[in-house]
Parts: structure tokens; sequence; C-alpha cells
């Protein structure tokens, strides 16, 4: 099975496949000119309320820039990249099996920013970003992240507890954590729709970002809750291990007095780089464009949750996407090291014909 076919039948879009299962190739062409709307459209074009999420940043948002690598860092990046390109399995954690094969989906997902973030992680150690790089292979295999179906995580966000949707200035997705929606008992499953949101959020950035904002609510509805210790660190501990250099900011508004312990908890396990990046009870129109935040966070965007309409926009939203970085991938040459800004749209070629992003 094609690469694309296999991401585009693991998230759920079968509307847009083929009876025999192929990628019509033709449809996501006519996908991408929906993708291009005018400024501010959500997936289906609702507004007042909006119901589906924003296709693009607002001209509002601004993407950094990229900046340029030293060369004592090209000659790091060059000496990750020979090793990672040698390797042909990633190893497992059980005796049976020793280790397993490296897929498409893998090699894809090694791009030229994914190994520039393990080595930012690692300060710039090439071993070390080696070993964690094959840890996350590993995790991603043995977590099961292509098993995390639309229709098995979407229970889970019924309530829209989680909400993907809009991007703050720099061009980060927003994604919305609503703790007060909680529908669920604790539970693993409750981390894996965390990190399922994770990678929709990921699916949905645009050409030239990399990073995501999360958006984090604890309004009244909370009550008397609170995460348990548990999960936040195994939250945690996903992020910083196999998330590296993703987290552009954290946002966090209205935290009641019985959360307040919790953050003084997990404090000690959040590392320096990331414990910068959070912001607590600030105003967010600072931070993402009133046009393209909610209402309930401040913004000017009347946003009703309707699950049956939200969850099936998203997941084809993001499929989309998704397809059409696996067509720019395969069409490039399949190549470990491929640039994400070239995958997600940007008019620059492929690294076979000397794209340096």
């Amino acid at each position: 099975m094609a690469a694309a076919t296999q991401i585009q039948m693991a998230n759920g879009a079968e509307s847009h496949t083929k009876q025999n299962g192929s990628i019509d190739i033709q449809d996501l062409h006519t996908s991408a000119a929906k993708l291009s709307m005018a400024e501010n459209a959500t997936y289906d074009g609702s507004t007042n309320p909006a119901k589906t999420p924003f296709i693009n940043p607002s001209s509002a948002s601004k993407i950094p820039t990229a900046s340029t690598l030293t060369p004592d860092q090209s000659s790091k990046y060059e000496k990750l990249l020979t090793t990672v390109k040698s390797w042909t399995t990633k190893p497992s954690t059980t005796p049976n099996p020793p280790d397993y094969p490296l897929t498409d989906s893998d090699r894809m997902w090694l791009t030229r920013e994914c190994l520039l973030r393990y080595l930012r992680a690692t300060k710039w150690d090439v071993h070390q970003a080696g070993l964690r790089l094959q840890g996350t292979l590993t995790w991603r295999q043995e977590y099961g992240l292509e098993k995390h179906t639309p229709k098995y995580i979407s229970p889970e966000n019924a309530t829209g507890k989680q909400v993907l949707t809009g991007y703050d200035v720099a061009g980060r997705p927003c994604l919305y954590l609503n703790p007060g929606k909680q529908n669920t008992e604790r539970s693993n499953k409750q981390v894996e729709h965390l990190v399922y949101m994770l990678e929709r959020t990921i699916d949905l950035m645009p050409a030239g970002q990399e990073n995501l904002s999360l958006i984090i609510n604890f309004d009244k509805k909370l009550g008397g809750e609170r995460p348990p210790l548990w999960q936040g660190k195994q939250v945690l501990n996903i992020l910083q291990s196999h998330y590296p250099e993703r987290l552009g900011r954290a946002l966090i508004i209205n935290i009641p007095w019985i959360v307040q312990p919790f953050f003084k908890l997990i404090n000690p396990f959040i590392d320096p780089a990331t414990r910068e990046k959070l912001k607590f009870d600030q105003d967010l129109r600072h931070f993402v464009p009133p046009a393209q935040l909610l209402t309930t966070h401040g913004g000017d965007v009347d946003f009703v949750y309707e699950h049956d309409v939200y969850w099936p926009a998203l997941n084809e939203l993001a499929a989309k996407k998704k397809a059409m970085m696996v067509e720019r991938w395969e069409t490039a040459g399949k190549k470990i090291g491929e640039s994400e800004f070239y995958l997600r749209g940007g008019t620059s070629k492929g690294i076979e014909n000397g794209h340096d992003s």
C-alpha cells in the first residue's frame, strides 16, 4: 500500500479515496484550491457562529524567518543526516521483535527540520540526537500512533474539550484545551487523545512554521477536578521527549485555586526552555489575532462546538494537508532529510534539487 494511501486511510478521510483504496490525486488538487480560500475562512465556510477550523493563518500572522545555521551547526547536521540515512530498522523495547523495519512513514518523518529540532534539544550533540531520534521512532511504533483513528478518539472529544482552530501572531496553529469540559474517566486514552490532537496540529502547520500554541482555559466548570500528577508527568514526558522544540507558546488562563498546587507539583518536571514559554492570565489578543481567537478567550470569533460537524471537518482537513505532503515527498524522491517547507507547499524545490531551507 502506498504511503499516501496509508496516511489517508489512517486519518479516516474515506470520502477522498477511490473505490480501490488509492488516493484521488485530482480531488486532492481540487482540495488544494479550497485550502487557499479567502482570509479567515473556516473549512465549511461557517461564520457567526464558526463551527469548523480555520484553514490558514490570517494576514495579521507573520511567520518568522528561519535562522541560518553556523558552519559548525551545518557540519553537525550533515553528520547526523549521514547517520540517519544508514538506518534500515528502528529498535524494539522487547525481545520479540528485536527491531522494526524503517517504513516510508518513518523516512518522511525524518525531515531536515526534524533532525535540527533534535539537535537543538540535545545542544547539538550528534550522538545524543541520534539516540533520541531512534527512541522517538520506537515510541511512535509501540505507542501505536497510526492506530489512533478518528473513530477511536472521537468519544474523548465529544464535548469539545480540545479544539484545534486558528493561528497565533507567528502563524502557529492553536490547540485549545478546555479541562472544564472533561467527559471521560481518567485513563491512558485521555493522553492518547492529546497526542492525537498534537499530531493533527502538526498536520495543519503552514509552510515555514514548525511550532504550535497551546491555549489552556481552566474555566469555572472545572469545579473540584484537577489533572492527576501521574497524567501530567506522562504528558510532559511525551512532549519533551518526542515533540522537542514543537511548543512555541502555552497560554494559560482562569487558573482556579484547586489547580495551582498541581502546577507547583509539576513545575520541577518542566525543563527550563519549556517553562519560559508559559504565559499565565495575560490578554490573549496580544498573542492571537482577534479575528482567529474565540470569544470565550477574548477574541472576535463566535465559535460553537458541534461534534458531528467539527470532528469530521477537522480530520478531513488534516488528512488533505497530510496527503498532499505525502504526494510532494514521493514526487521529490522519498528522501530522508527532505524540507518541511517544501512538503507543506513551499515553492522551493526538494532537497534532490538543492533546496536548503
